[in-house]
């Protein structure tokens, strides 16, 4: 089960108290103070991890609370910390506070990780209140209690390409062709219910590559929930570059130009303007093209929008529009580096 958001709880550790403790030992005389100091609670961290794909484990347990540190002892003997509760996310997470809708952190890369909550700190021990005029202080600090919150985990897939269209615009049989991933795919509106993320390798050996995002279909009134709604638009916020494929097959469509208008506009309705984003256009099934094409090429020359023909089936058109995304996503990466040498 494909799982991208999630609400949990989270707590730090509260911290050990420190101890209220006197030496005693024979032969020796007012001994003093000997309270240990209480361990610190542990923190909660969050992790991006390789090994999560989805937030499908948030969905069976929402409580996440670190380790209590232990009390301090006599012989001024501390007590051990909290161990911190580390918790995997996928790379791409994106987590805030529920209350304030406070962004706390965006973990983009393997092993980023953020303190989350702070664990309490540790109580003193009576040894730190000993005075000249105060020898046997019967004082003690309690531990500091661990932050707590309710936080909302949002996944946003790291995809170079995001791929758009209305459904069976041939999304999912062309990410089958050109890349490793295996989308269910069907002769029916909506065969795509999650989006999908696959490596796509291009160049001469193979040796380059980028990743292409599949998202379920758009519709007409998206944006009002219709269809599937917009919100797996959420995994193409982070792309280059859009691909929109547009069916011209007869029996997909009588109107592709209106077909990618409608697409557009649902785009454009979203909070992160996903219309502004690069893109191009790929006329798809062009082994049973229909007359419509004419016009869809026409309207892209005007526009001047990229435009491609393509056949998954047949392969007629793919190592073109491959060639054509990764030179965009290298000279994209490339971009920031080549004005700082300037």
């Amino acid at each position: 089960m494909f799982v991208d958001q999630a609400k949990i709880y989270v707590k730090g550790g509260d911290g050990g108290s420190g101890s209220m403790s006197f030496r005693r030992e024979k032969y020796i005389p007012r001994g003093g103070p000997d309270g240990g100091d209480g361990g610190a609670g542990g923190n909660v961290v969050i992790v991006a991890s390789p090994q999560v794909s989805t937030l499908m484990d948030f969905h069976y347990g929402h409580l996440y609370i670190a380790e209590q540190g232990e009390d301090g002892s006599k012989k001024t003997s501390s007590g051990k910390g909290g161990q911190d509760r580390i918790i995997p996310v996928p790379v791409g997470t994106v987590v805030r506070d529920v209350d304030s809708d406070d962004l706390l952190c965006d973990l983009t890369a393997t092993g980023q990780q953020h303190i989350i909550v702070q664990g309490g700190r540790g109580g003193r021990g009576n040894t730190h209140f000993k005075s000249p005029t105060r020898q046997a202080p019967y004082i003690a600090e309690p531990g500091g209690i661990g932050e707590e919150r309710w936080l909302f985990l949002e996944l946003k897939l790291l995809a170079d390409v995001g791929l758009v269209g209305l459904p069976n615009a041939g999304k999912s049989t062309l990410l089958s062709v050109i890349s490793n991933a295996k989308p269910e795919i069907a002769n029916y509106p909506f065969t795509t219910l999650t989006p999908h993320l696959g490596i796509v390798r291009w160049g001469r050996s193979m040796d380059r590559h980028f990743t292409v995002a599949d998202i379920p279909g758009l519709i007409e009134g998206a944006h009002e929930g219709k269809g599937l709604g917009i919100q797996f638009l959420r995994h193409i916020e982070r792309t280059t570059l859009i691909l929109h494929l547009v069916s011209v097959s007869e029996m997909d469509t009588v109107n592709p130009v209106r077909d990618l208008k409608i697409v557009r506009a649902e785009l454009a309705l979203t909070e992160a303007r996903l219309d502004e984003k690069p893109f191009i256009v790929a006329a798809t099934k062009i082994d049973i093209v229909g007359k419509e094409i004419v016009k869809l090429k026409r309207y892209c020359k005007t526009k001047k929008i990229p435009f491609f023909e393509i056949s998954s089936a047949t392969g007629t058109g793919i190592a073109k529009l491959l060639r054509t995304m990764g030179q965009q996503v290298e000279a994209f990466k490339a971009g920031p580096v080549a004005v700082a040498e300037e």
